[in-house]
């Protein structure tokens, strides 16, 4: 999988969308989901949808600013984030996989390169 729109420096309160592209997957079936990493701390789920886009979770701290959807016509995931605060600078993966559906990173298959989003004034 790849991320299609690179990161880079977002005001607080700003917007941006990211995409996960299949790069020789049809992600029509799979699950995706959203990690990021930030500086010094662990990898943490952010969001996952399912093959079908009917099923959706998120973590906590970005339910009511991040949406995740998906587009299958154009095999590919978003990840719109608005109302970004400081605490979401990170680095983001999109991950994929076609039989599982969760929050562990295990679960995964895929695994895009990472973007990073840079949350600052």
């Amino acid at each position: 999988v790849q991320l299609r729109r690179r990161g880079g420096l977002v005001q607080p309160g700003g917007s941006l969308r990211l995409s996960c592209t299949g790069s020789g997957l049809t992600l029509d079936y799979y699950a995706i989901a959203w990690y990021r990493q930030a500086p010094g701390k662990e990898r943490e789920f952010v969001s996952v949808i399912s093959g079908s886009g009917r099923r959706t979770d998120y973590t906590n701290s970005v339910k009511g600013r991040f949406t995740i959807s998906r587009d299958n016509a154009k095999n590919t995931v978003y990840l719109q984030m608005d109302s970004l605060k400081p605490e979401d600078t990170a680095i983001y993966y999109c991950a994929a996989d076609p039989e599982r559906y969760g929050v562990v990173p295990a679960l995964y298959t895929y695994w895009g390169q990472g973007t990073l989003v840079t949350v600052s004034s």
